[in-house]
């Protein structure tokens, strides 16, 4: 007899439709699970969004209790074409009258004329030593820590060759080509302004004579020995020279950063009357920054308060809603924004400097309270930023929302853990759902079995059937 190849074909049965609908049954409590996980994840998520929020939070409110923070500065010049004034924390505000009589300059000297910049100078050594001249240049000092440099000049090096030797010798000098229509000029300059970056040169010719304006020594600049200066200065290496509420003061650079603590001035140009520098806080610093404390604030309580809503019209819930974690963080930010605080005489609440919250629950800054407050920068520091290990409650808002902050965020805080109970109870979905996936698999197998045996028991009868039919047809025609 032959073998059934086919489910269904040796009893008439639709098996493939009745096995696929008994494993989808099966499969149900599967289906199940995979809701209940998809749900466990987005919760997973959320807490992650949360923590994200309350961090960005926790790091805005640790701002707020920086001693730097409340030391920023900024400054103002009544000429800031001629002084401009820059600050760093800890400048102590001021005012002060600043003169400039001159400004810092470095030493130029310029060779004669070439026919071009293809043409070589000759060949030979170059000497250039950095220091300072003395007066009428009669005398030179090498700076100290400065190095001289020689440069090997070869014999086809031509005048732009020539100045890019010097440019990457490092010497402390800078060369370029001047070309106009008498010819080319050879300029060296200092790379630093003030009198004791000048330099001097010296050349070794290869023509035998050191002295002259031909080859080599074409290049040479010593007023201290005359036979040896051959190119002619244009520019003299000279200090600045100001006054600083009538101190004077000279300075090799145009920009002073030794001063005043924090003041960095920049001189521009020479003044015909005091130029008027003021050094005071930076309130405008400080309001972006409480206001971005405010901001972070409320995406914390907007994030919450979308997780854990329910909508009485879609009759659905928050994927967070009724989570303890979630409502706790949120109820103890809101208990914080509107508590009082012993750290300030002055103030004693957010809402004392402009930082009150609304019905909603949402922090909002009053700009004419932050300003006021903001006169008084000493006790709105306290508020936010005063330390005390012995009570609580003396320490600042700001000090106590990032420990609020700190505290849930920890390894062991409550939204931590949350997520971690919400990652094991994934873990084990996803034991019970391989479990029931190999159970399903079993049983499928079990059915086709079944199934296939009763093809192949149906199929017997039916051939018996057939037989014993044809048997009677023929002893009935017998």
């Amino acid at each position: 007899m032959a073998t059934i190849s086919s489910a269904g074909i040796g009893s008439g049965l639709d098996v493939n439709s009745i096995v696929t609908q008994l494993v989808a049954i099966e499969r149900q409590p599967i289906t199940v699970l995979q809701t209940k996980a998809t749900k466990i994840q987005t919760q997973i998520s959320e807490f992650g969004k949360q923590k994200s929020a309350l961090a960005t939070l926790r790091d805005a409110a640790s701002k707020l209790t920086s001693g730097d923070f409340w030391g920023q500065t900024t400054g103002a010049s009544s000429n800031p074409s001629s002084v401009s004034v820059t600050t760093t924390t800890g400048a102590v505000a001021g005012n002060y009258a600043v003169e400039v009589t001159s400004l810092a300059a470095s030493q130029s000297v310029a060779t004669g004329v070439f026919a071009a910049s293809t043409t070589p100078p000759g060949a030979g050594t170059l000497h250039i030593e950095v220091g300072a001249w003395g007066a009428g240049q009669t005398s030179f000092t090498p700076k100290t820590g400065a190095t001289a440099v020689d440069i090997t000049v070869d014999a086809t090096d031509t005048l732009a060759q020539v100045r890019d030797k010097i440019n990457a010798a490092n010497a402390g000098v800078t060369a370029t080509v001047l070309t106009d229509a008498s010819g080319s000029r050879l300029m060296m300059r200092s790379t630093a302004t003030g009198a004791e970056n000048a330099f001097r040169t010296s050349v070794v010719d290869a023509d035998g004579t050191n002295g002259d304006a031909t080859g080599l020594s074409a290049l040479a600049y010593d007023p201290s020995t005359a036979a040896s200066t051959v190119m002619a200065r244009t520019q003299i290496a000279a200090n600045a020279a100001a006054t600083l509420n009538g101190l004077p003061i000279s300075s090799a650079s145009n920009t002073l950063t030794n001063l005043v603590d924090g003041v960095t001035l920049k001189l521009s140009g020479v003044t015909t009357a005091p130029v008027n520098v003021s050094v005071v806080q930076d309130n405008d610093a400080l309001k972006k920054q409480l206001q971005a404390f405010a901001d972070a604030y409320n995406a914390v309580q907007t994030l919450i308060t979308t997780q854990t809503k329910y909508d009485a019209a879609t009759k659905t819930g928050g994927p967070l809603q009724g989570d303890g974690a979630a409502v706790g963080l949120q109820r103890q930010l809101r208990n914080l924004a509107g508590a009082s605080s012993g750290a300030s005489s002055t103030f004693a609440r957010l809402s004392d400097v402009g930082l009150g919250t609304d019905a909603t629950g949402q922090m909002v800054v009053s700009a004419t309270k932050l300003d006021n407050a903001l006169a008084n920068p000493t006790e709105l520091k306290k508020l936010f930023a005063n330390a005390d290990t012995l009570v609580a409650s003396n320490n600042g808002l700001g000090r106590q929302i990032r420990v609020l902050a700190d505290s849930f965020l920890s390894v062991d805080g409550s939204l931590s853990t949350r997520a971690d109970g919400l990652r094991q109870r994934l873990d084990s979905n996803k034991d019970q759902q391989d479990k029931l996936t190999d159970r399903v698999a079993q049983t499928e197998k079990r059915l086709r079995a079944q199934y296939t045996a009763l093809d192949t028991q149906m199929a017997t009868l039916n051939g018996l059937s057939s037989y014993v039919t044809q048997q009677i047809a023929q002893y009935n025609k017998a």
